[in-house]
């Protein structure tokens, strides 16, 4: 039997994970309006006709997601929606960036969602909350929280690395140079996840009455890769011998205390520490289930979806099937 279509209001549909979102919630019949900035992507490089041009089918409004003001005049526009999907995350992660969006606009969609009858949300989170040290995982987790305690059915899908932020290094790599790794490149370990499954598991959370007020971690197929082991992938796709450089972590650790140590006289100092804070977590925090037993991230307790390997992703890149995603701001190498 085929599931009843929904109308949906979705926020970050311009990301590359919330334009498969769309693509997948249009497959399964669904009608969904899409809630944008009129200038999106990267840089506000896509304007309305691009936007148009990547999500087909959906119906795009135009607006402030961080204004509550607009987000109902021109998002929801006193409108009755079945569900809200977010795949809206701040680009960089800093800390007023993380609160306005991660936190206050979400906030604010709760409540009008509500008031449009909306009767289940489906979230789009990471699974670096679990270990919470940075200002965008506190935000993030404070609307956990008041989505939980809401009276609505949510899911909250919490997946682990994405492909665009392990191909950060193909450009370096065909110009000849080592792949970078912190320490020895086996500090830490993810189920990297492509776009299309993670957009095909979010959008199925509608229909799927088991993944109602869950918490979901999730990763991709097979086993859970270390990064030494993802630029091994890389160097084979590209037909290259496999040339590491390691980067000290304590490396890191310097120019964090630096930047930090700047930052009391200069406020761009201090937004490039919290960057930089970022990119150490990154480096040192394994994107794998953490068994609150043992405090070690878990390969066999991380949940796995899809069919797409970070190998296939690589060798599409190689062979120019594939392109290169747009990274945006949280880039580390």
């Amino acid at each position: 039997m085929t599931a009843p279509s929904q109308r949906v209001f979705m926020l970050g549909a311009t990301g590359t994970i919330g334009q498969a979102t769309a693509r997948a919630l249009l497959r399964r019949g669904h009608e969904v309006v899409c809630f944008v900035r009129p200038r999106s992507g990267p840089g506000g490089r896509l304007d309305a006709t691009a936007l148009a041009a990547r999500l087909p089918g959906a119906e795009l409004r135009f607006g402030d997601a961080t204004n509550p003001v607009s987000q109902r005049r021109d998002g929801w526009r006193g409108e009755r929606f079945d569900a809200l999907v977010s795949c809206l995350a701040s680009r960089t992660g800093a800390p007023r960036d993380a609160w306005a969006i991660d936190h206050a606009a979400h906030a604010d969609a709760l409540s009008a969602a509500r008031d449009a009858g909306v009767s289940q949300v489906v979230l789009l989170s990471a699974l670096c909350v679990q270990k919470p040290r940075l200002a965008f995982q506190q935000a993030k987790l404070a609307f956990e929280r008041e989505l939980m305690a809401s009276p609505l059915a949510w899911s909250i899908v919490r997946p682990t690395a994405f492909f665009k932020s392990l191909s950060g290094q193909v450009e370096r790599l065909r110009r000849g140079r080592p792949f970078l790794l912190f320490g020895d490149g086996r500090l830490t370990a993810s189920k990297p996840i492509s776009d299309d499954d993670l957009a095909d598991y979010l959008a199925d959370c509608l229909q799927r009455s088991d993944r109602q007020r869950q918490v979901l971690p999730i990763g991709g197929p097979g086993p859970a890769l270390t990064p030494r082991e993802q630029g091994e992938l890389l160097f084979a796709a590209l037909g290259l011998a496999p040339r590491f450089k390691q980067v000290p972590v304590a490396l890191m650790d310097t120019i964090v205390a630096t930047l930090c140590l700047l930052g009391r006289a200069w406020p761009a100092a201090a937004a490039k520490a919290e960057l930089a804070r970022i990119g150490r977590y990154y480096a040192t925090e394994s994107m794998l289930v953490l068994d609150p037993l043992t405090g070690r991230y878990e390969d066999r307790l991380t949940p796995s979806t899809g069919r797409q390997t970070l190998a296939d992703f690589y060798a599409a890149l190689a062979s120019g099937e594939a392109a290169l995603p747009e990274r945006g701001d949280h880039a580390v190498f």
